[in-house]
């Protein structure tokens, strides 16, 4: 029978593999997708009378306006602060301005050329955003911080349920503690490990 401990532990490596696997592909995705997106927003920047080094950097401006709105909004989940307005609000614009441009694009071609020059740019902003989220959902919030106090009424807490036979699920300990799933998961492991040592030393001593 596998060990609480070792499923555990499965259970943080299938986490790792579907987290990294999903940023391979989503980084993979935005990187086509700008490509293409800069190219259309250039294009159309050429043919309304820029030339050079503004037609070059004028489709980065609405690029960077999605990235630095988006590292606010990071930030915020980071600190477990309420996200700025005036970011959610330039997010939202860069989000249309990229849009409206890879639209315009390829309007020339009538509707079907019109989402088919605008995909490019869903695509981005969408991988760009699900990428943001993964980010979000990874980081460790200002109450996950090392508290040993809370750490230890946690670890009392769970062991007493496992003494009871009816231990907490990771998910209600976490609930309890206004705490991740991770730092439950932690805990639980912790009580686990300590339980089999002082099991095995009961055994040794009774030996």
């Amino acid at each position: 029978m596998q060990q609480p401990n070792n499923l555990g532990h499965a259970a943080l490596n299938l986490d790792a593999i579907i987290k990294w696997s999903t940023i391979v592909v989503v980084l993979l995705l935005a990187a086509i997708a700008a490509i293409v997106s800069y190219r259309h927003a250039h294009e159309l920047v050429s043919a309304y009378g820029e030339t050079g080094i503004t037609a070059a950097l004028v489709p980065l401006t609405v690029d960077g306006l999605v990235y630095a709105s988006s590292m606010v909004l990071l930030q915020a989940a980071r600190l477990a602060r309420p996200a700025p307005l005036l970011a959610r609000l330039l997010l939202a614009v860069g989000i249309l301005a990229t849009l409206g441009a890879n639209v315009a694009h390829g309007w020339g071609t009538g509707l079907i050329g019109a989402i088919v020059s605008a995909w490019p740019a869903v695509a981005l902003v969408g991988s760009y955003e699900l990428l943001m989220w993964l980010l979000r959902a990874d980081a460790r919030p200002a109450t996950d911080r090392a508290e040993p106090d809370v750490d230890q009424e946690a670890l009392a807490v769970y062991r007493a349920s496992i003494e009871s036979g009816e231990p907490l699920s990771q998910r209600e300990l976490a609930r309890r503690f206004g705490r991740s799933r991770r730092w439950a998961a932690g805990i639980a492991e912790q009580a686990n490990e300590t339980g089999s040592e002082n099991s095995e030393d009961r055994t040794a001593t009774s030996a």
